[in-house]
């Protein structure tokens, strides 16, 4: 068996590398530091085929995978199957429990909710459809929008105030986090934990893979203490790691392209304005008019499957109600 093991080695399989980053979503993130801090060796593959399954983030060992929709995540899945478990120490500890719980829920919430809602899609496209044809991309990014916003309880008539629920859970977590780390290498116990990788993932991921315009990154940019950690185990974890040909990033060159901390500002970026000459003012309304018919179509595309399927149920329902009698 130990001969066995020892012939094996561990896969994890994530979503495509971007923005000069490993791989390009917080959940592959952090489960790619966790076996980091733990010094488990393993390959890095990425899926291409499915880049929207809710699978992704998994692990292979030999016959085992550790799926991210089963057990609570790969990384509990790992820790509760013997694989490897960073939190034996802490696991009692009210405090860690309480700060896991809010990058897991608070922080979580408020990545998704820029990712799909509080932004333009354009990080959401480059990580998940950029290798889909056009509408098939288009239909598949609205129908992750409207997964995100049932998950998050988000309604027209609940919209601003949820966002404003949403940034403010998050900027207390920012604020509790960085009180808790100091000048500290780790939060706990001074040796890594689950949550320092999963702060570690996210944490990446808003830095670098959300918009310089965006929200969460400007207050995460406020607490100086958590970008230079963030900073450190990206040095320490990523940066370390010689990209082997297979993982070099998949993005646009020119959307990969890490920021340095000196570049950055925790007051969102303003876009610069210039007067648009008459040839442009008629290219742009040319192309918000084909804009727009895509949009119809995809939208009628979509009306017409809800419809078929609004008919085949009251045909049920019809013939459930015929008395055979």
């Amino acid at each position: 068996m130990e001969e066995a093991k020892e012939r094996e080695k561990l896969t994890l399989v994530t979503r495509k590398s971007c923005f000069g980053l490993p791989t390009s979503c917080p959940n592959c993130l952090s489960v790619y530091a966790y076996l980091k801090f733990s010094n488990t060796l393993f390959d890095l593959d990425f899926n291409l085929i499915n880049p929207d399954s809710d699978q992704i983030p998994y692990v292979e060992y030999g016959t085992y995978v550790a799926y991210n929709n089963e057990k609570g995540g790969v990384i509990r899945s790992l820790i509760e199957d013997g694989f490897v478990d960073l939190d034996s120490q802490v696991r009692g500890i009210p405090e860690w429990i309480s700060a896991k719980a809010m990058v897991d829920s608070w922080l979580a919430d408020a990545i998704i909710y820029e990712l799909w809602v509080g932004s333009d899609g354009t990080s959401a496209h480059k990580i998940y459809y950029s290798d889909l044809p056009w509408p098939l991309g288009k239909i598949l990014y609205l129908k992750q929008v409207h997964v995100v916003k049932q998950i998050l309880g988000i309604t027209k008539e609940n919209a601003e105030r949820r966002e404003e629920e949403i940034y403010r859970n998050a900027n207390d977590a920012f604020s509790a986090l960085s009180t808790r780390l100091g000048e500290q290498a780790y939060f706990f116990d001074n040796r890594p934990t689950s949550l320092d990788a999963v702060l570690v993932g996210h944490a990446l991921f808003t830095l670098y893979a959300l918009p310089e315009t965006s929200v969460l990154r400007s207050k995460l940019l406020e607490h100086d203490n958590l970008v230079r950690y963030t900073e450190k185990y990206k040095s320490e974890l990523v940066d370390s790691s010689t990209p082997s040909s297979g993982t070099q990033s998949q993005c646009d060159p020119s959307s990969s392209v890490p920021r340095r901390p000196s570049q950055w500002s925790s007051k969102p970026k303003s876009k610069p304005k210039r007067e648009k000459t008459e040839e442009e003012k008629k290219l742009r309304r040319r192309a918000k008019y084909f804009l727009v018919t895509q949009l119809v179509a995809v939208l009628v595309f979509l009306s017409l499957l809800g419809g078929s399927d609004d008919a085949e149920l009251e045909l049920d329902e019809d013939d459930d109600s015929v008395d055979y009698d």
